[in-house]
């Protein structure tokens, strides 16, 4: 019961944030979900007491027709290793309706 209490305390961060943690697998099945949409793959972060703000920082450019899910998962890893404990989300980019496709918060950081 700990554990569910712990988990309705947390803060939610936008898509899936209300859902237990994904597994990898589902993570790649995300990722495999923006490459068949035709999306950018961009992956941003920021230290968890700044994620409401409007602004993430950007983790390299964007991914612009990286059709590799293992690029895209490399990157999401690479970022998480370079910043801990910050939040790191992926976002697809539709290039036709020039908005976001798809955003989430892949890793809550260690500190959060």
């Amino acid at each position: 019961m700990a554990e569910i209490q712990e988990f309705h305390n947390r803060r939610r961060y936008e898509l899936f944030s209300y859902l237990p943690p994904m597994t990898p697998e589902q993570i790649r099945k995300q990722v495999l979900y923006l490459i068949s949409q035709g999306w950018n793959a961009s992956v941003e972060h920021v230290e968890p007491e700044r994620s409401m703000s409007r602004y993430w920082y950007m983790w390299k450019l964007p991914m612009f027709g990286e059709q590799d899910p293992e690029v895209i998962l490399r990157e999401l890893d690479e970022c998480r290793r370079a910043y801990p404990t910050h939040l790191v989300r992926l976002v697809g980019y539709d290039n036709y309706t020039q908005s976001q496709g798809i955003a989430f918060v892949v890793y809550r950081g260690a500190a959060s």
